[in-house]
């Protein structure tokens, strides 16, 4: 089966990982991503994947004042590797084949990030989860993926969130609100919405990379979304 794109970036929030349970992980939902993913794979597609913290930790809102901005976030980056490890482990046992790249060394957890491995690893069928956010504080794990994404040449960036799009407002809070189709940089900028930080999204708009935001809650909508199936928003193109 065709898809829309050869290579992919996904974002999956950490949140996303732990499903009903609130924190910690879902293993039932989990595998049902990683099988999707996987299948999709053995047709041909390479996918590279960031993977938030959320569901351990969350920077600065969990710190309550008491943790400092850079160590809180820290804190985050490592969430964002033992989620990794996590997800990983669930492929491999699924037959898939899968790696760990760290943004900083973390020995004996992944292979530090090097973006021509990571580029031959998924031409070899291999997918890839890039751990640790950008390797800095202050910067989301929005802005790391949209950043690997640039790097490994991705054609597109599969935003997968607990909400089916981009809306004008708060769907929870505005019975009114209209979800987009489609949108542009610009006017996701101009208005303030909620799709990813500033900073992640004036990257995307300077590489050109369209994001597509979908619901998660469906794991077959991933392969929707590859199929160019209008599902969710496309940002960017």
């Amino acid at each position: 089966m065709s898809f829309a794109y050869k290579r992919v970036l996904i974002k999956i929030s950490g949140e996303a990982l732990a499903g009903d349970r609130g924190a910690g992980f879902d293993f039932d939902f989990i595998t049902k991503v990683c099988q999707t993913i996987k299948s999709c794979v053995d047709e041909g597609l390479e996918v590279g994947i960031v993977i938030g913290g959320g569901n351990f930790w969350r920077g600065v809102k969990d710190g309550a004042g008491k943790v400092e901005r850079v160590s809180a976030d820290r804190m985050g980056m490592l969430a964002t590797c033992m989620n990794c490890l996590a997800v990983c482990d669930v492929f491999r046992q699924l037959g898939a084949k899968a790696r760990v790249q760290t943004a900083f060394d973390i020995q004996g957890v992944g292979e530090r990030y090097d973006t021509l491995k990571s580029i031959e690893y998924m031409q070899d069928g291999s997918i890839v989860l890039f751990g640790g956010g950008s390797g800095a504080p202050f910067f989301s794990t929005d802005t790391a993926a949209v950043l690997r994404a640039a790097e490994i040449h991705a054609d597109a960036i599969l935003l997968a969130k607990n909400i089916d799009g981009v809306y004008s407002d708060d769907p929870r809070k505005n019975p009114e609100a209209v979800r987009f189709d489609s949108i542009g940089y610009d006017e996701v900028l101009a208005r303030h919405l909620a799709v990813m930080d500033t900073t992640a999204t004036s990257l995307a708009m300077d590489n050109n990379i369209p994001v597509i935001v979908f619901a998660l809650a469906e794991p077959e909508n991933i392969r929707r979304v590859l199929r160019g199936e209008n599902v969710g928003t496309t940002v960017g193109l």
